[in-house]
This record gives structure tokens, sequence and C-alpha cells, in this order.
């Protein structure tokens, strides 16, 4: 590690293949908390590069235990958390709302590292027991139409980052990682991240790809539509940039998105959404993130169609179904 960290201290690039190695033997627990903390703090201080990341991502899937869920045509919808905004859990609602259409969701996350509830946290909450038995999820995906994959149970490579990365209780390349490695590979991608930087990089690996993706920054900084600004997306065809306004949607504040201040909190708020209870701009921000994400997997869509299977989703109690129907075979 030391000629890797020196190498870095140099303002010097990894290789892909240097990223990769760096990873495995990270997970191998070949270094100490010195070196985790040095190597990863570095990345908090410059722009990963798309070499770094495409090694990390190839050594962590390698490493990760897969399920095939290939006959099943999934979306993940997942954000790379860090942007700092302690938000209610958007991109899980968004989540069974999209399952509530009757498209087929599998859903990557994890617990909060510098937030107040993760998705993990929130479907823990709920009385999910997470599992990376494919049967069980493909049960689930069949009764609920979403499954749940917690990332330490597919990735054991994190473990050995897992208590620095506790202690830091910062956003490091980890939360970088968490969207791209998704261990059922989905043909369907939603994702969302913290800076536009992030976002081009997502869209240089996943072009090189034949799955669907859409990768959202909104540029008052939340990693998904907020509707508290403008936003830019990028997909295959490539990038635009849309406000509110030119959905037919109103601009919000920045507290109507609050998440509380608590797992407790933010269990409530979940529920009180997805009871059909949720203020107006709660709604119109969750049903957005899913209008987009159906557009993803049909691109012949429109929004205003999509809009209103998500609203007929949320509003008709489908998504809250869903989530019974989740957490009761799981």
């Amino acid at each position: 590690m030391k000629a890797i960290l020196n190498k870095l201290y140099n303002h010097e690039r990894l290789s892909k293949a240097e990223a990769k190695q760096v990873l495995q033997d990270i997970a191998a627990e070949k270094y100490n908390d010195a070196h985790l903390v040095s190597f990863m703090t570095v990345f908090m201080m410059r722009p990963i590069s798309v070499d770094e990341l495409s090694g990390f991502r190839e050594a962590l899937k390698d490493l990760s235990i897969k399920v095939d869920f290939s006959d099943y045509n999934t979306i993940d919808i997942v954000g790379t958390g860090g942007d700092g905004k302690n938000t209610f859990n958007i991109s899980t609602l968004t989540s069974f709302v999209v399952a509530g259409t009757g498209q087929k969701v599998a859903k990557h996350g994890n617990y909060s590292v510098s937030s107040q509830s993760g998705s993990s946290d929130m479907l823990e909450s709920f009385g999910y027991k997470f599992t990376n038995d494919e049967q069980i999820l493909k049960n689930q995906l069949e009764k609920a139409n979403i499954c749940f994959l917690h990332a330490p149970k597919f990735h054991p490579a994190m473990k050995a980052v897992g208590p620095t990365r506790k202690a830091l209780a910062l956003k490091t390349f980890f939360n970088i990682l968490g969207p791209l490695v998704n261990p059922s590979s989905p043909q369907n991608h939603f994702l969302g991240t913290f800076n536009l930087e992030v976002a081009r990089l997502y869209h240089y690996i996943l072009q090189e790809e034949n799955s669907n993706y859409g990768i959202i920054h909104a540029l008052d900084g939340y990693d998904e539509i907020s509707l508290t600004s403008g936003f830019k997306i990028y997909t295959k065809t490539g990038e635009k940039m849309i406000s509110p306004e030119d959905l037919g949607m109103k601009r919000i504040e920045q507290s109507a998105i609050f998440g509380g201040n608590s797992v407790a909190d933010a269990s409530k708020i979940f529920k009180t959404i997805l009871e059909g209870n949720g203020t107006e701009s709660q709604n119109n921000v969750v049903l957005t993130n899913a209008a987009f994400a159906l557009q993803i997997v049909d691109e012949t869509k429109n929004f205003e169609t999509a809009f209103e299977e998500a609203k007929n989703s949320l509003l008709g109690l489908k998504a809250k179904k869903c989530l019974e129907l989740l957490i009761q075979n799981s």
C-alpha cells in the first residue's frame, strides 16, 4: 500500500488494473486502518478517474455473491447518498411506486453512512429480513414486484472497510461505487449522484454497456429529482437540462422534502406518503422520480403517461401493497 499511497500523494492516477488490485487487496484485509483511511481520503480531496472507478467496480463485482434475475427485466433505483441534504427516502419510495405499476424492481441499498436513514435502515425498521438467497428474492419479485439486495449480504469484500467507513461517517468513493455494483446486474438503472462529476463518470461507464439508464443530478446538489431546482439527466441518447416548470411542476422549498432527525422520523414520513397521505410536494417529488424511472424501461412512454401510472400506484395504494407483500415474503 505504501507504493500506491506515494503514487497518489504525487497526484498520479491509478490504472484500471492497479485500482482493481488494490480493492482486491483491501477485501483480503491486507491493510491496516491507517492505510485504509489514507487511501479513502485521497478520493475525498480530488475526483476519481474513470479508470479508477472502473477498476474498483470490476473488483467488487467479481467478488460479489451474484443472483440471476435476467428473466424479469428489472430496474434498480438508487442514489449515491452523501448529498448532505437529509431528505426523506425518495429513491426507496420511488422503488415501491414503480413496483406498484407492475414493473419489477431489484433495489440495491445499504445502511446510511452520512444521513439519518438509508434504504436498509428503513426496510429493517418495517421488519424486512435481509437475504442473499436467490429463490427467496425471486419469490419476492414474483409476489411483490420488488426485492431488496442489502449490500453487505452480497459484497463480503466490504466487511474489510465497514468499521472504517462507519468511524469516518463521511462520503467516500464507496458511496460512488454502490449504485454501480448491483449483484443482479439489472437491465435498467435509474441512478442519482451528489455531483455532476460523478454523473459524467457513470455516463462514461454505462454507455459502454447494454443496459438502459438514466443518471440524475439536481443542480442544487440533490442525488435525485428534488423539484427544488433544475436537474441534469444523462441517458444513452445524451444529456438534457430539465426544470420543474418544463414538467408542469411547481418548484418547491427544500424544507418540503426534509427527512426528519432519526430513523423513526424517516419511517413515519415514509409510511405517511405510502398510505396516500403525503403532502403535494412530497407526492410530486416521488411521482416525478417514478415517472422518469418508468421512462427508462420504456422510452416510448411520455412523461404524462408515466406520471399517471405512478400516481395510480401511489394513491391507489398499490405501492403500499408491494411493501406489505415484500415484508410478508421476507
